[in-house]
């Protein structure tokens, strides 16, 4: 007697939930799915493994050069980038391979915004002292710049925000969706001596990113505390993004529908 069945087990195309995932109707509805990061960003990857996602890799073409003055409101800067770089990569792969289209595009753009607003920080103010603009700090063009973004949030607080956007398929014109979210963290820095700020600036970190620091690292020195999500300091907000999919799956009819 065969105890063995010769029928082949058919696995699916994509599954991007791994194994230890928790069992949340968000994950639990992309078993199965093609779920895409519009992202090369190794530390977005990383959190969305940590979390049981696994998503395919599409960086996105999108140049990143939206005017932020344009902006009224400076926190909607990185979900605009975020959204553009959904819709890029969505319209792309649909029509490299329509009978292959993404059930689910993920893309997150993050910013440093000197200054938060009031209310934001715990930072006291003068009742009728007027806040300073907000200021965007991009990467550091180079070992100087880095210095300059350093001594300005050194002893300070800064806001990191990210916007993050998905883009999925619906029936209606023009076959997509978007929706997006954004999260704020504030980032206290101690007052740090400037030979601990050089030795950073030396250590090429910061080079790479935004404000030019990285808390999951050696600049992890440079602050004292923190107020709201640190993966959102990192560069991706898993937990907010995981309730804002279990959001979407309650209100919208096509989202991940069979």
């Amino acid at each position: 007697m065969n105890f063995f069945s010769s029928k082949k087990v058919e696995l699916p195309k994509h599954n991007p939930v791994l194994s230890h995932a928790l069992k949340i109707p968000a994950l639990q509805k992309l078993v199965g799915k093609r779920v895409i990061l519009a992202s090369n960003s190794p530390r977005r990857r990383e959190i969305l493994q940590t979390f049981g996602l696994s998503p395919e890799i599409v960086p996105s073409t999108f140049e990143e050069t939206l005017p932020f003055g344009g902006f009224q409101d400076p926190h909607e800067y990185p979900v605009a980038t975020a959204t553009h770089k959904a819709v890029e990569v969505y319209e792309r792969l649909v029509t490299e391979n329509p009978d292959d289209a993404p059930d689910l595009v993920i893309a997150a753009d993050t910013v440093v915004l000197t200054h938060p607003m009031p209310g934001l920080s715990s930072t006291p103010r003068f009742i009728d002292e007027t806040p300073p603009p907000q200021d965007i700090l991009e990467k550091p063009i180079d070992k100087d710049d880095n210095m300059r973004m350093l001594l300005d949030l050194n002893g300070g607080v800064c806001e990191v925000v990210t916007g993050v956007s998905v883009a999925f398929p619906v029936l209606e014109a023009p076959g997509y969706k978007i929706k997006s979210i954004e999260e704020r963290t504030l980032v206290h820095f101690a007052q740090n001596e400037n030979s601990l700020l050089e030795a950073y600036v030396e250590s090429g970190e910061g080079a790479d990113r935004a404000g030019g620091f990285a808390i999951q690292g050696l600049g992890g020195m440079l602050v004292s505390k923190i107020e709201g999500d640190y993966y959102n300091v990192v560069g991706f907000p898993a937990a907010s993004f995981f309730k804002f999919l279990d959001l979407l799956i309650e209100e919208e009819v096509d989202f991940l529908s069979d």
